[in-house]
C-alpha cells in the first residue's frame, strides 16, 4: 500500500564550547586524525573536540546520548530526508542534543504505540517504508514528510531490513521481490539486496548518510562492493556503544552529525566521523 505525499549553521565559538565541555564530567581517549596527527577526544554526552577543528578546520558535532535508559539511539530514531523522527515524552536536554547535532526539523511521533521508531521506519527525502503496525493515523503523520509504503506480511521492520540515503537502498534479502520494485518507486533510488557480515538486519548492521557508511567489521568484500556501488559512498567499518558490531542500532546519523549511546568510546566516534564524511 503507498501513500501519496499531502505536499506539504550556528558557527559556535570555539572557546564557548571548550567552556561548555568542561562543565561535564569526561573521558578522554587518545586517537588519530584522518591526517595522522594525534587527537584527543572527550566523549560521555558531549560534541566531540578534534584536532582538525582546534587547527581552524570545521566543526562537525558528534555527540553522545541515551534514550529511555538505553544507548540503543539508532532504534529509536529515525532521520527522513530533514525530519527526525524520536519518541514521544524525550527530556528537554535529550531533545536538544538531537536538535544540535543532527540539525533536522525535529518530530515527535509513535508507530503503533512503539517507541521504536527507527526499527520501523527508515527511507529519504522523497519516501518511507514503515512497518505495517503503523494505524491510520501514523501514516498520516508521516504522508507529510513524503510518499509511504507500509511494508506487510511479517516482514515489516523496515529500519532493521533497510540502509537509505539519497542515493541508494541497500534491502535485506527477506523482503519480498515485488516489495522491492515498490520501494525503489517511492523512494526515488536504485534498491539493491545485500546482507551484512552474512545476516539479513542490515539496518541494524549499517549507518549511512550521503557522505559515507560504517558497516559491522565482519562485512565481506562482495557485500561491500554491492554497498558501495548502490549507496554511492565509500563503506569503512567500525563499532559502537564499547565494541557492539550493531552500528545501525547504535547511531543515528545526517549529512550534519551523528548520535551514539553514551558507551561509545573516542576511538569509536573518532572512526564514525571519518567514515560519514563529518571532518
Amino acid at each position: 500500500m503507498v501513500r501519496e505525499s499531502t505536499g506539504k549553521e550556528v558557527t559556535v565559538p570555539l572557546f564557548f564550547l571548550l567552556e561548555s565541555i568542561l562543565k561535564f564530567p569526561l573521558r578522554w581517549a587518545l586517537g588519530r586524525c584522518s591526517f595522522g596527527v594525534p587527537a584527543f577526544f572527550a566523549f560521555n554526552r558531549t560534541i566531540t573536540i578534534t584536532q582538525h577543528a582546534l587547527l581552524g578546520g570545521s566543526l562537525m558535532p558528534i555527540d553522545t546520548a541515551d534514550i529511555f535508559g538505553s544507548d540503543q539511539v539508532g532504534i529509536h530514531l529515525a532521520a527522513v530526508g530533514d525530519v527526525l523522527l524520536h519518541p514521544l515524552e524525550l527530556p528537554q536536554h535529550v531533545l536538544d542534543i538531537f536538535e544540535t547535532t543532527l540539525q533536522l526539523e525535529m518530530h515527535p511521533i509513535s508507530i503503533g504505540g512503539s517507541n521504536l521508531i527507527g526499527a520501523l521506519v527508515a527511507g529519504n527525502s522523497r519516501g518511507m517504508a514503515v512497518a505495517d503496525i503503523a494505524n491510520e493515523s501514523d501514516i498520516d503523520m508521516l504522508t507529510a514528510f513524503g510518499d509511504v509504503v507500509v511494508m506487510e506480511g511479517g516482514v515489516n521492520t523496515a529500519g532493521n531490513l533497510l540502509l537509505v540515503n539519497e542515493q541508494g537502498a541497500i534491502a535485506s534479502p527477506s523482503i519480498p521481490e515485488d516489495g522491492l520494485e515498490i520501494m525503489a518507486e517511492v523512494m526515488g533510488v536504485q534498491v539493491g539486496v545485500s546482507t551484512i557480515a552474512g545476516q539479513d538486519v542490515v539496518g541494524s548492521l549499517g549507518v549511512c548518510n550521503d557522505q559515507g557508511v560504517l558497516l559491522h567489521p565482519d562485512v565481506t568484500p562482495e557485500e561491500v562492493l554491492v554497498i558501495q556501488e548502490v549507496l554511492g559512498v565509500p563503506p569503512m567499518v567500525g563499532t559502537v556503544a564499547f565494541g557492539s558490531p550493531y552500528v545501525g542500532a547504535g547511531v543515528c546519523a545526517t549529512n550534519n552529525g551523528a548520535v551514539a549511546g553514551t558507551e561509545t568510546t573516542g576511538p569509536e566516534l573518532n572512526r564514525m566521523e571519518d567514515a560519514l564524511g563529518l571532518i
